[in-house]
């Protein structure tokens, strides 16, 4: 059905690009399984886990296996049959976003647990700077997550290919077309203009967002690992 509807004209080599590059991807997940699951039971077993650190590795030896199953039941979605739908076959851009989500949570996870092992902990003062800091970063760092997810659903929907101009879309600043769909809240994530639309303004807002995190955070003194962490982040920010 899919062949029929969407790659008719595809050939049996292109075909085996898209296999392999599925196969390898799935490969690929399992080898980061066992990469997580065989040390974690090693050092379990030779008893170099602390009580907090035992919660941490089954939490994340947990994730590894959801980000598996929640792989299989995006895939699936793009082969079940809707006989009541005209559109390509394609996986849900939900479960899309859900992938993506966990994967984040689960390589964010992972960096922060590594990251607490391997550097020491700075003890700075609490104050009221700082606290506004912390704050602000932790508002950034959904922000971003947020845009990130924001991108899954372009990607489920193919909105990047409603408007491919900047950063007017087309001949407008808003599109005619944003809010086709209804019940309102639809659109937001199954209208492909509004999907683009929204995505180009958390993009826009993240940029915005950590540029004013460096700023605000050159004002105070900062650890010099803290200052290169954000001025990377601003750095790469502005790359993406």
């Amino acid at each position: 059905t899919v062949f029929n509807s969407l790659n008719h004209d595809m050939t049996l080599t292109e075909f085996k690009f898209i296999w392999y590059m599925e196969y390898s991807h799935r490969m690929w997940g399992r080898v980061v399984g066992l990469a997580y699951i065989l040390p974690a039971a090693y050092f379990w077993r030779k008893g170099w886990l602390s009580r907090p650190m035992k919660g941490c590795v089954l939490a994340l030896c947990g994730l590894v296996c959801f980000q598996g199953l929640l792989g299989w039941y995006m895939v699936k979605s793009g082969l079940e049959e809707k006989p009541d739908s005209y559109d390509i076959p394609r996986v849900s851009q939900y479960r899309l976003a859900a992938h993506l989500g966990s994967a984040l949570v689960l390589y964010s996870a992972s960096l922060w647990t590594g990251l607490s092992l391997l550097l020491p902990r700075h003890e700075l003062p609490a104050t009221h700077q700082l606290l506004r800091l912390r704050q602000f970063a932790h508002g950034t760092t959904a922000l971003i997550f947020l845009t990130a997810l924001s991108g899954a659903f372009v990607a489920g929907l193919d909105a990047g290919l409603v408007y491919n101009s900047f950063p007017k879309m087309g001949e407008r600043w808003i599109p005619d077309d944003l809010l086709a769909f209804s019940p309102v809240l639809r659109n937001i994530f199954e209208n492909p203009t509004t999907v683009q639309f929204d995505h180009r303004i958390l993009g826009i807002t993240s940029v915005t967002a950590v540029t004013a995190l460096y700023l605000f955070a050159r004002k105070i003194p900062l650890p010099r690992r803290t200052r290169m962490a954000v001025t990377s982040l601003l750095a790469v920010a502005y790359m993406q």
